[in-house]
């Protein structure tokens, strides 16, 4: 036998074992995508059957709000009572469920958390599905590959949500892009989603590739060469699920420009995804009459931060700022000015709270203590006062995808003092009427300069900012909010009349 022909005699052999290996793998691979498929056809056909039991004892159609953190006292919460308003005032035949993982409260304390923190009354009651896996999408929960671990964490809880409620309609209020193809395909629900801020986005990319330390990316994995790339080539990998989960939903809703592009470059649904700014309670704010003799009369200064205390808000950059603003003012306890900074905020967990207490023992450290003062969860009449007392109002938050606290703090008659990225950068802190309605900064440096600044400024000049950015704000009100809410949701609201 030659050695052409010898060659041919194995290859043969070769293709027949590839071949005999290959065809029962088809075959295995097709009987359980056949397996897989009737499953998902009978777990379909038992939520269907529940939902018609539902409706067979109340023949309204249902619309559900995901939100398992809604007894918090964010900006996000305030968007899911805002919408809800809305939507319980336009539609007198629709029932509405808001699935929470909030324990030890009962629907009616809720209920009133959202009149006194938001001045928020809803016309009718709704319908609480209280969660008992909320620890599923704690990030404690996963102290490494956090994303991955709370997405899937979200798919549990989403099942427990549906299996407790099957809705007609579903809204991802909070960010949980992977619950949605959960109602989608095995609900056979119509889906709709608020993105705040997407769970991934190009920035965070960024950060990683150039190995910048932050609060989502430690010193160990931004100093080794190794990790950063395997941690790229999985924020990579998790960025296409996370856009295919998202592209799952018939309409989508983003809170500010910034948000707009990364869920465009991850989603790829631009016929459906339009801009819905955050509803902001301005008119209460604006109310307040501001004048030129409030001014004259401060003997301190208080400088004012709004927000959860969750780790990307960045207090510490707010208390080590303001650590180098006395430094630089050099006040003396006999001085004839003060100024004080007021960390105001919501905790959602023990984590929250442990969280406070390290910023407590920061301030001991820098010698601040009696300087900066602690407000959680506070009611909004004290909210209001506070603000309106203020003379500045500080912000620190990189790449904040909104920031509800910044337009509060401008209607409330506080010049601002944002961070230099996201939506403050891009939507809210921008010139009106060519003038400027706030300042930026982006470290200790810039931020302490920005305060020394505005407060060696006359209160002439100061009042003409104040001025100028309430007038800029009156875009974000919740008036606002609720036309273009109802109108991007009106393609969903319509297919319950169907």
């Amino acid at each position: 036998m030659s050695a052409h022909d010898h060659l041919s005699f194995c290859l043969c052999d070769l293709i027949r074992l590839m071949w005999s290996l290959l065809l029962p793998c088809f075959y295995l691979s097709l009987v359980l995508t056949a397996i897989l498929f009737l499953f998902i056809m009978g777990v379909r056909s038992w939520l269907q059957m529940k939902r018609n039991s539902r409706r067979a004892q109340d023949d309204r159609p249902a619309v559900a709000f995901f939100h398992p953190y809604c007894n918090a006292g964010g900006g996000g919460e305030r968007v899911l009572w805002c919408a809800l308003r809305a939507l319980q005032n336009r539609y007198q035949d629709v029932s509405f469920v808001v699935y929470t993982g909030d324990q030890g409260v009962t629907a009616e304390e809720i209920i009133d958390g959202a009149r006194r923190r938001f001045n928020i009354r809803l016309p009718r009651p709704v319908k609480f599905v209280f969660l008992k896996h909320r620890f599923l999408v704690e990030a404690k929960l996963y102290p490494h590959f956090t994303l991955l671990g709370q997405s899937v964490g979200s798919i549990f809880l989403g099942w427990e949500a549906l299996t407790e409620f099957v809705p007609d309609l579903y809204i991802d209020s909070m960010g949980y892009a992977f619950t949605l193809p959960v109602f989608r395909y095995l609900g056979g629900c119509h889906v709709g989603s608020y993105v705040h801020y997407p769970t991934i986005s190009t920035d965070m990319l960024s950060v990683v590739r150039e190995r910048n330390p932050r609060f989502n990316n430690a010193d160990y994995i931004s100093s080794n060469p190794v990790l950063s790339a395997i941690k790229v080539i999985y924020y990579c990998v998790f960025a296409l699920l996370y856009g295919l989960a998202g592209s799952c939903s018939d309409v989508v809703m983003v809170n500010s420009t910034w948000t707009l592009g990364h869920i465009l470059a991850l989603w790829r649904a631009p016929n459906r995804t339009s801009v819905v700014y955050p509803p902001c309670d301005v008119q209460a704010f604006l109310d307040v009459p501001i004048g030129d003799e409030d001014e004259e009369k401060k003997k301190c200064h208080s400088v004012v931060s709004v927000g959860q205390f969750r780790p990307e808000k960045d207090h510490q950059l707010q208390i080590k700022a303001f650590r180098r603003l006395l430094d630089r003012k050099g006040v003396d306890p006999a001085g004839l000015e003060t100024v004080k900074l007021v960390l105001i905020g919501g905790c959602r967990n023990q984590e929250d709270e442990d969280r406070v207490q390290m910023l407590k023992g920061l301030c001991l450290d820098l010698g601040v203590a009696d300087k900066v003062e602690f407000k959680l969860n506070i009611p909004f009449e004290e909210l209001k006062k506070d603000l309106t007392d203020a003379t500045i109002g500080l912000h620190t938050m990189w790449n904040e995808h909104f920031g509800i606290g910044v337009v509060e703090c401008m209607a409330a008659g506080t010049i601002i003092l944002a961070h230099k990225s996201g939506g403050p950068k891009l939507d809210i802190v921008v010139p009106y009427d060519g003038g400027p309605t706030g300042f930026l900064a982006d470290d200790e440096d810039s931020y302490a300069d920005a305060m020394e600044r505005i407060l060696s400024m006359t209160s002439t000049a100061r009042l003409e900012i104040r001025r100028r950015a309430r007038l800029s704000v009156t875009r974000f009100s919740d008036q606002e909010f609720e036309g273009s809410f109802l109108a991007a949701m009106e393609p969903l609201m319509s297919t319950l009349r169907q």
